[in-house]
């Protein structure tokens, strides 16, 4: 079988089981199944595959339409330009978590060495990103998870940041060791009623998706937290889910009176990112 045919039937069978972006994924698990980049792929579509690299093949394509994520079959996912390796252990990044990663450097740059805590780290993409553009930055990432931490120290070392994000394992801020300039989080949001219809639900962890009943309880814990974290003029970023803008901007002018509460949207027009900064002292 040639790449050029592997391919067809690879992309006709997930877009029969309704994988999205069948073509995409067909090429995806097709170039890590050969171990070459995708121009190697496009200039030689009709060198044979050896028998092991179809049987290979084959089983990606099958773990996909179970449902599977690519990035798990892989090992690997891009967010914000960097490689990073996941497992089951974590949260996959979404391109939409990008904006926080945005508005937190620009927030960053406003200090001369900023103090951070990326609260929920996960596989450490946020903390990593934020190290790499930041490099006067100190960077606390915390999780609850001692295997989510496995992850992020692995990231942090291929990245070569591990001198400058310390991993810390606690639940929310609890073990930061230190008063903070900037707290960033993407905390578990989908509603416990909604996780079940996550397209990658049974795969992905349930802690790192579950938010409670409205999809706020992690979100309020940390908010009330920050009170006792952030340094004067410091910021608070929250990634939050749809149609949750309104409620945790409520919920932190509540706590915050006096902040300032901007609410930023990412490029799908849905309200992703609420920001509260504190008076200077």
């Amino acid at each position: 079988m040639t790449r050029r045919e592997a391919l067809k039937r690879a992309r006709e069978l997930l877009a029969r089981h309704r994988v999205e972006d069948a073509a995409l994924e067909a090429e995806l698990l097709l170039r890590y199944t050969l171990k070459i980049d995708r121009a190697q792929l496009l200039s030689e579509p009709e060198c044979e595959l050896k028998q092991k690299q179809t049987d290979t093949y084959k089983t990606f394509i099958k773990r996909r339409i179970k449902g599977e994520p690519s990035a798990y079959i892989t090992g690997h996912r891009e967010f914000f330009g960097l490689d990073f390796y996941v497992d089951k252990h974590v949260l996959i990044p979404r391109p939409e978590t990008e904006l926080l990663v945005e508005q937190t450097i620009l927030h960053a740059k406003q200090y001369m060495n900023p103090v951070i805590a990326d609260v929920g780290t996960g596989s450490g993409a946020i903390a990593v990103s934020l190290a790499k553009n930041l490099p006067d930055a100190e960077i606390y990432a915390v999780d609850i998870s001692k295997t989510a931490l496995k992850v992020a120290g692995r990231n942090c070392l291929a990245h070569s940041v591990e001198d400058r994000v310390q991993l810390l394992r606690g639940d929310l801020l609890e073990s930061v060791p230190a008063q903070v300039d900037i707290i960033v989080a993407n905390l578990p949001y989908v509603l416990t009623a909604d996780v079940p219809l996550v397209n990658t639900a049974g795969f992905e962890p349930s802690l790192a998706l579950d938010g409670g009943a409205d999809g706020l309880d992690v979100v309020k814990r940390l908010c009330q937290q920050a009170k006792d974290r952030l340094n004067p003029g410091g910021c608070l970023l929250l990634e939050i889910g749809l149609g949750q803008s309104q409620r945790t901007s409520d919920i932190l002018q509540e706590l915050y009176p006096v902040a300032n509460i901007e609410i930023m949207s990412d490029l799908s027009g849905i309200a992703r990112v609420v920001c509260l900064t504190l008076p200077p002292k």
